[in-house]
C-alpha cells in the first residue's frame, strides 16, 4: 500500500467517525444545510463517475466494465431494497427496531467497501484520477456516519455502540483500498464496479431523497457539485 491510499483510506474512515461523533454529541442539524450538502455530493458523485470512473474502466476492461458496472448496481439495489431498505441519508428522527439498523449496517458494509475500492482503483489510473474519487467518497462520509449512527440510536443503542457501527464502515471503507492492491480481480474490475455503486449512490440514493425538496437551493447546490468537479479535474 503507498503513502497516499493509506492518507486517502484513513481520511475517509475517519470521516465515518466524524458524522457518528456529530450525531451522538446531541447537536441538532439544519435539515436545510443537510439537504445542500448531499445535493452537493450527488453531483460531485455523478460528475466523478460518467467523466472519469466509466470511460477509464472502458478503456482499462472494453465492453466488460459496462456490464460490470451495471452487476454492480443491481447488487447493491438489491442488497439495499432487501436488508438495508430502510437507511437513507440523513438524521434518522423515528424510532425503528435494532434489527433495521443492523440490516442497513450490513447493506452499507458493501457499499463502504467499494468506496475504498474506488480510491484505489482510480490512484491506479492517475493521481489526479485517485484524488478526484477520493473527495467524491469523502463527501458523502460524513453523512453516511452521521446517519448509520443515529439510525442505531434511534433503536436505543449506546453512543459507543452508535459509534462503532460508524466505524465499521470505515474499516470496510479501508479495507476495499488496502484489498485492491490484493487482488487482481478488483484491479481489473475495480474502476467499473466503482462506477456502478458511484452511480447509485448518487443517483438512486441522494437524488430521490432530495427531488420532494422545494426552491432552488438544492438544484442548485447539485450544479454547484458538477461544477466544483469541473474545477478540480482541471487543476489537478
Amino acid at each position: 500500500m503507498t503513502t497516499t491510499e493509506l492518507v486517502y483510506g484513513l481520511s475517509a474512515a475517519a470521516a465515518n467517525l466524524v458524522g457518528a461523533l456529530a450525531v451522538t454529541s446531541g447537536r441538532r442539524w439544519s435539515v436545510q444545510a443537510l439537504d445542500r450538502t448531499l445535493a452537493f455530493t450527488a453531483g460531485f458523485l455523478l460528475s466523478v463517475a460518467f467523466v472519469e470512473l466509466i470511460p477509464a474502466a472502458i478503456e482499462q476492461s472494453g465492453r466488460a466494465a459496462a456490464v460490470t458496472a451495471l452487476l454492480a448496481y443491481l447488487a447493491v439495489h438489491l442488497t439495499q431494497h432487501t436488508i438495508g431498505r430502510h437507511f437513507h441519508f440523513g438524521e434518522e428522527t423515528h424510532a425503528v427496531s435494532m434489527l433495521v439498523s443492523r440490516s442497513a449496517l450490513v447493506g452499507l458494509l458493501l457499499h463502504t467497501f467499494v468506496d475504498g475500492v474506488a480510491v484505489a482503483s482510480g490512484l491506479l489510473v492517475s493521481g489526479a484520477v485517485g484524488t478526484l474519487v477520493f473527495l467524491g467518497v469523502l463527501l458523502h462520509k460524513f453523512p453516511e456516519g452521521l446517519a448509520i449512527s443515529s439510525l442505531f440510536l434511534a433503536a436505543g443503542a449506546r453512543r459507543s455502540t452508535a459509534i462503532a457501527a460508524a466505524g465499521l464502515l470505515g474499516v470496510a471503507t479501508f479495507a476495499g483500498v488496502a484489498l485492491t492492491d490484493t487482488f487482481t480481480g478488483l484491479q481489473s474490475y475495480g474502476l467499473a464496479i466503482s462506477a456502478g455503486v458511484t452511480i447509485y449512490v448518487g443517483a438512486s440514493n441522494l437524488v430521490p431523497e432530495l427531488q420532494p425538496r422545494s426552491g432552488w437551493s438544492t438544484p442548485l447546490s447539485f450544479i454547484a457539485g458538477c461544477g466544483v468537479f469541473f474545477a478540480a479535474r482541471s487543476l489537478l
